[in-house]
């Protein structure tokens, strides 16, 4: 799905102008009825045959998992996975007649399911693959304290070099580490968000392939927005790029064009300009950053809060000079005249002028 779903992407740039605009809405639909196509033709040959082996082992898989936050959240997936698996099927076993308006509706209705499997199969099949890992020993109490302390003077003199962190199937996060003492390095497991107090080492290994082997498996991290999907996203909407407005204002010969031009790029709502649409990454960012739940990412979200203030209060500035640079009503004066790019040559009869005498200057010793 997602060679598919590239392959689309490209062909639909074709049906657009600069600025993101479908000026050629045939082809256009002639792209996505191919995707859809190409879609049901890949789920008959690679998923279908397995699609309910595979959900009856994730359901199995989950009804073993211990309780935690998103274990009813990872059954709801697995109950529309199943519904989706149902429509694909009633389709394939009653398919329209090849190339017909039939056969173009039913694929397009079915989109949505297929894409339902490219979005949230990744849950089904880590589940599928959950299986109980020969544990190493735990650490006795007194182990414990002695590694968990020798980490977190490690983590103060900034000694520990985080590497790698996933959720366990009870939600809890593990972290991996480099213990660096004096030039030797231990590669540790911490349990809890190692900038938070109460963290622990829960083991220690030679390497991160043996620490991989002993830890619990890492289960799917989460998505930010549960309603966004990778295949099925909006049509993007129309904006000029930073680039093409700064070259506007360099082409630009009246007040009034570079006035529009930084407008542009402070222009709100639908076609909003590149300002606002760099507020909007650095809200966004704030709200992954903060979805992170951990004592560094509410840091990070809060820093990031405050840079889209500060743009947002550039923007108003902006916007401001842009109008003052407007209402100047004047043109750039003549003086500043253009260098022609295409020097002219001679003629191809005309006689070179003749070069001034060469003269020879004494070497002084």
């Amino acid at each position: 799905m997602a060679v598919i779903d590239s392959e689309t992407e490209t062909a639909l740039d074709i049906t657009r102008d600069r600025y993101g605009r479908t000026v050629h809405p045939g082809a256009a639909a002639a792209a996505r009825g191919q995707r859809n196509q190409a879609a049901v033709e890949a789920y008959a040959t690679h998923l279908a045959p397995h699609a309910d082996a595979l959900l009856n082992a994730a359901h199995r898989a989950l009804d073993e998992l211990p309780p935690a936050r998103h274990t009813t959240g990872w059954r709801t997936v697995l109950d529309g996975l199943t519904a989706s698996t149902a429509e694909i099927r009633r389709a394939l076993d009653r398919p329209a007649a090849p190339g017909s308006a039939a056969e173009r509706a039913q694929h397009t209705a079915l989109w949505p399911h297929l894409t339902a499997w490219a979005d949230h199969s990744f849950i089904a099949t880590n589940l599928a693959d959950q299986h109980q890992r020969l544990q190493h020993a735990p650490l006795t109490d007194e182990e414990q304290q002695m590694w968990t302390e020798r980490a977190q003077a490690a983590h103060r003199r900034g000694e520990l070099e985080l590497t790698e962190s996933w959720y366990a199937a009870d939600g809890q996060p593990i972290t991996l580490a480099h213990l660096i003492e004096d030039d030797d390095s231990t590669v540790v497991a911490l349990l809890g968000d190692p900038d938070a107090p109460g963290w622990q080492v829960i083991g220690h290994y030679a390497h991160e392939y043996e620490a991989g082997q002993a830890l619990p498996a890492p289960v799917p991290p989460g998505v930010l927005r549960a309603d966004v999907s990778r295949f099925n996203r909006p049509e993007p909407t129309p904006e000029v790029s930073l680039q093409e407005l700064i070259r506007d204002v360099v082409e630009a010969q009246h007040a009034g064009d570079a006035s529009n031009a930084l407008l542009g790029a402070t222009q709100r709502g639908y076609n909003a300009g590149p300002m606002i649409r760099l507020q909007e990454l650095l809200e966004t960012g704030a709200q992954f950053a903060s979805a992170l739940e951990t004592v560094q990412g509410r840091q990070i979200a809060a820093r990031l809060a405050a840079l889209g203030r500060q743009i947002d209060f550039l923007t108003r500035e902006v916007h401001e000079a842009a109008e003052d640079l407007g209402a100047t009503v004047a043109v750039l004066p003549p003086h500043r005249t253009p260098v022609l790019r295409v020097r002219p040559r001679p003629a191809v009869d005309t006689t070179p002028p003749t070069p001034p005498p060469r003269t020879t200057t004494a070497r002084h010793r």
